[in-house]
């Protein structure tokens, strides 16, 4: 087709700003989709967790969008889930100020993430309704009907063609939350995730979803996607769905917090899908371009300067709200906390034990009173520097505001929940435990034997136990003996993790207080308002030792 002089300077601006921007494209596809009368550009975003202002930022965003508008495309934003949580902004508004600043800029759609959750599911179904545009789940499904909860797919007019969407999200959603999100007051569950471990019930409804968009008249098929191009089940990732579907042209994931410009995987038929993801937290946009003659490309922009200042005063409008709160000086430390290897500056709360992980465990065994108490990695979330402790560096470090229980439990149950936390080791796990009042060691030649349901929970261990001698002060662990344990109701009471060896066991304190403010009245009470040399070493006291 013979190109106006108006379409390619159009053109040529858009990739230009592009390259500005610092946008690098990896791959692009030729569709035979009716050809657009102008180009379509969709902005996407993934696990901002909350980072409004960091990297290039909501703002950025909003000015970028603006830009490809001047230059002449038709521009859609779209979120690809684990927006509202993860930073004090939606901790204190159990996520609705990240709505609100979404609903300013104008977001056209939004795949679901698991910690849209990590209010409750009442909640975020009530966000649904204060949001200004659709949330898509086609795998979010009343238990007693199968019923979607949300919509599947979801159509938009663009560039003169029709753009059918379509949201996915993990099945993973209900041990990665808290099953108690998804359950009645009886513990009667109320939603699934079509988590059959083999992946058909995903790849149906998501098939299900595409045909659907296609048979109203897509031109193109988008997904966006929570699942991850790492998942800890593989056939949920989003590399898996695409090999096992058709009808989709490009994939727009989340979950892994993967930076991906452009990849090409094969569908169930050999053809080629895109598939691109952002990272996390503003490290980069994402940018797919639907041309006039019908390629499609996608790529990261990971330096972008320019901010919208109306959205930017709307940001700082809503900071302003709670930030004398935020800024409130609760403690101080005389030394670095860090969830990071100090050496290789690597995450490291996840696989090792950490001098902030150490001071959060033990914050619950002493306010409670328990024998020992477990945390898992995955709920310590930040560091602290050395000096004085806000109420923000509290929220950072525990934004999920989890209550603390304590329970009676068997030495075996210590036990199990010990080798289902290590089953994962040397890996990134975000139920790694870490404990107080004990110590216990891992044999990583040991092959993890935990047995695991098909919905990812604890079913027993089926060889060696790969954790060994557990010690409970200065005793070896008695596997018949009965501990009081503290920990957070994610585990106690909502299953989360999948910990069940955990459920239903004899209550003692039940939800007493938040993890973040049990965590300041340790500071202020036990330690005296300042953390001193005991919690010196970033690796910890060796309370985890690796054989």
């Amino acid at each position: 087709m013979k190109h106006s002089a108006n379409y390619k300077r159009c053109t040529a601006m858009l990739l230009c700003i592009a390259l500005l921007a610092g946008l690098f494209t990896g791959c692009d596809l030729q569709r035979g989709a009716e050809l657009p009368k102008q180009d379509i550009v969709v902005l996407y975003t993934n696990d901002v967790h909350c980072a409004v202002d960091s990297g290039i930022g909501y703002a950025g965003l909003a000015a970028l969008e603006t830009e490809y508008r001047n230059a002449g495309a038709d521009v859609i934003l779209a979120d690809c889930g684990d927006a509202i949580q993860g930073e004090p902004i939606g901790t204190i508004s159990k996520g609705a100020y990240i709505i609100d600043i979404m609903n300013e800029l104008g977001y056209d759609v939004a795949a679901i993430g698991n910690h849209e959750f990590d209010y409750g599911s009442e909640q975020f179904l009530a966000l649904v309704e204060q949001a200004d545009f659709p949330y898509l789940a086609c795998n979010f499904r009343h238990m007693d009907t199968g019923e979607p909860v949300l919509g599947g797919s979801y159509m938009l007019e663009a560039g003169g063609v029709q753009i059918g969407f379509v949201g996915i999200a993990t099945p993973e959603t209900i041990t990665s939350s808290a099953p108690a999100y998804f359950q009645d007051a009886d513990g009667n569950m109320l939603y699934c995730f079509d988590q059959k471990a083999d992946g058909s019930e995903l790849y149906s409804s998501v098939q299900d979803a595409v045909d659907e968009a296609r048979e109203d008249g897509a031109d193109y098929v988008i997904a966006l996607s929570h699942l991850g191009i790492v998942a800890e089940n593989p056939a949920f990732s989003s590399t898996s769905v695409i090999a096992n579907t058709t009808g989709i042209d490009v994939m727009l994931d989340g979950h892994s917090h993967h930076a991906v410009a452009c990849d090409r995987v094969q569908n169930a038929d050999g053809e080629w899908v895109l598939l691109s993801q952002t990272g996390t937290k503003f490290d980069s946009i994402g940018m797919l371009l639907i041309q006039e003659d019908g390629s499609i490309s996608t790529g990261l922009i990971t330096d972008y300067s320019e901010k919208d200042a109306e959205v930017e005063g709307f940001i700082q409008s809503i900071q302003a709200d709670f930030d004398a709160e935020l800024q409130n000086v609760v403690a101080k430390t005389n030394v670095d906390l860090t969830i990071l290897d100090v050496e290789t500056g690597e995450r490291r709360v996840r696989n090792g034990e950490t001098n902030m992980a150490n001071l959060c465990v033990d914050a619950y065994r002493m306010i409670t009173g328990a024998d020992v108490a477990i945390t898992n990695g995955g709920g310590v979330r930040d560091n602290i520097a050395e000096g004085d402790i806000t109420y923000e560096d509290i929220l950072k470090v525990h934004p999920f505001g989890n209550a603390i229980c304590v329970v009676e439990v068997t030495g075996q149950d210590i036990l199990d929940a010990l080798e289902f936390g290590a089953r994962l080791y040397p890996a990134e796990n975000g139920d790694f435990l870490h404990v107080s009042g004990m110590t216990y060691e891992i044999d990583a030649s040991i092959p993890s034997s935990a047995a695991i349901t098909e919905d990812g929970k604890f079913s027993g261990v089926a060889g060696a136990y790969r954790v060994q001698n557990v010690m409970v002060g200065d005793e070896p662990l008695d596997v018949n003996n009965v501990y009081t344990l503290a920990s957070h109701d994610y585990f106690l009471k909502k299953g989360g993790g999948g910990f069940t060896m955990l459920q239903n066991c004899t209550m003692l304190q039940d939800s007493i207080m938040l993890d973040n403010q049990i965590l300041i009245q340790y500071i202020t009470e036990y330690l005296n308002g300042e953390i001193g040399r005991q919690y010196a070493n970033p690796y910890g006291e060796g309370r985890i030792t690796i054989k």
